[in-house]
């Protein structure tokens, strides 16, 4: 009987809504057709959160800017609204309960992490405009908060690990066919390959840099004896894409940021001593700065510019001289060391860079396309960024996080039993290298495209720290993995 009549309000209530959408359609009042998907998600937030934050990760690929000029606001749809309310409803259930699980807020990454974001706010209370920085520190909190903390709580389950990288793959890959072919109606040309992606990527650069960032995924899984041997040759494919996809995009960044992941793939993999990498990193920087200048002139003797021939193209990457991307970085990153001289300790604020650079610009570094305004974009680095907006102890807090997520990473690497934690800490630290040295050449953490990845694999090798490693899980992990290959 009861069965009946909950079967009865069901039909009633789409009967219901069916009559008054179609009034609303009548009237051209379309919105009321969003309803039933409104009700979806936020029944998916109350119960399903970890559904919402793999959604988020496939939508994020897939999402367009939306840009208002005149009030100086952008946002990505649809995933920083989903983002936004997943970051309200982490507040709520904070309030509420007045707690967070205490084994992740006290891993030394999560305290990293915490200290950087108390210095964001910091510097957007002193920011010389205020508005704006109040702005990117809320872009960082629902980019940090969901797929940083939540997303610690995410992984705790083994499934979403793998998930979490195809969720993101699968769209991807959606994007790469569209650039692919827009770029094939221009014959592939290096001048179109830099923003055939749009409305997805704002151009080459970042669309390299995060092909560069899932690549070793890919790889990766194509030798996993974990996955059956059709997931295995599913995922050899995928790899095949994206690098046809890394070539075409003609991004010399996304190239850089490959061989360098490679070394520390070696390092790893031949388990060569920390001591002689530091040993190593120091002896090539004392190099450089007891020959920088002789470096510099030869340098200047590079005259090749981005070319359609490959070679031609990798040649220009040390192009100081004529090359204008090269040039306008340089003239970028001098603005951005002047600004710190001024304010060395509290910077100028989060954001507010692309509207303080222009008079720091001097005329003789000036490029073909630099601005008299300057008025085009951001300060093309990681790093010499936030040293800029959020002074000398923006640019520490950045670098704590890199040095304790590497030693993090390393450990668990080191000191695992299981095979399975092992090859996805390993390739979760790959794949984060891409970006950390892609961000000496650029910065799109204020991205979604970015920062859900980034946030989150640094959450998923602090998970494998301090859940899986060499605990009862592991063996559970492991069980259920071969169970899982069995099956197929």
């Amino acid at each position: 009987m009861l069965d009946k009549i909950k079967i009865k309000w069901v039909y009633g209530i789409c009967a219901i809504f069916i009559v008054l959408n179609c009034i609303f359609i009548v009237n051209e009042f379309y919105w009321f057709s969003l309803l039933p998907v409104l009700i979806l998600f936020t029944l998916l937030f109350i119960f399903s959160l970890d559904i919402i934050l793999l959604l988020i990760v496939f939508f994020t690929p897939l999402s367009i800017s939306l840009s208002d000029f005149d009030l100086n606001l952008g946002i990505n749809l649809p995933t920083e609204p989903l983002l936004a309310a997943t970051l309200l409803l982490f507040i709520i259930r904070l309030i509420y309960n007045r707690r967070f699980d205490g084994k992740i807020t006290r891993h030394p990454v999560s305290i990293a992490i915490i200290i950087y974001l108390s210095w964001y706010l910091m510097t957007t209370i002193t920011s010389t405009l205020p508005v704006v920085s109040l702005k990117h520190f809320a872009a960082q909190l629902w980019f940090i908060i969901p797929f940083y903390f939540l997303a610690t709580q995410l992984f705790k389950e083994r499934k979403n690990i793998r998930r979490f990288v195809w969720m993101y793959l699968f769209s991807f890959i959606i994007v790469i066919f569209y650039t692919t072919y827009n770029h094939s109606q221009y014959g592939f040309d290096e001048i179109t390959s830099h923003w055939v992606m749009t409305p997805f990527f704002n151009d080459h650069t970042s669309y390299g840099a995060l092909l560069a960032m899932f690549l070793p995924f890919t790889l990766g899984f194509s030798f996993d004896k974990k996955l059956s041997k059709t997931q295995r040759v599913l995922s050899f494919v995928v790899f095949l894409v994206f690098v046809i996809a890394i070539v075409l995009s003609h991004s010399r960044a996304a190239w850089v940021s490959l061989v360098v992941a490679l070394i520390i793939f070696l390092i790893l993999k031949m388990k060569i001593n920390y001591k002689i990498v530091i040993i190593t990193v120091v002896v090539l920087t004392g190099i450089y700065a007891l020959y920088r200048f002789e470096i510099f002139m030869k340098l200047q003797k590079n005259r090749q510019d981005s070319s359609k021939d490959y070679v031609e193209h990798i040649q220009s990457i040390s192009n100081i001289s004529t090359d204008a991307s090269n040039l306008e970085r340089i003239n970028r990153w001098s603005c951005a060391l002047r600004m710190f001289k001024e304010k060395p300790v509290f910077g100028w604020g989060p954001g507010t860079y692309q509207f303080k650079y222009a008079p720091f610009q001097l005329s003789q570094e000036k490029t073909i396309i630099s601005t008299n305004a300057g008025d085009r974009g951001n300060a093309h680095s990681e790093y010499i960024g936030p040293m800029a907006e959020m002074g000398v102890f923006g640019l520490l807090s950045v670098l704590a996080i890199i040095v304790l997520i590497t030693y993090t990473a390393v450990k668990v690497y080191k000191r695992s039993d299981s095979s399975e934690v092992k090859f996805i800490v390993l390739m979760s630290i790959i794949s984060l290298y891409t970006y950390f040295v892609h961000g000496f050449l650029n910065n799109f953490l204020d991205t979604d495209k970015a920062a859900v990845p980034y946030w989150g694999l640094m959450a998923l090798i602090v998970t494998l720290d301090v859940y899986y490693l060499n605990k009862p899980k592991v063996a559970e992990l492991n069980a259920e993995a071969d169970t899982v290959q069995k099956a197929e």
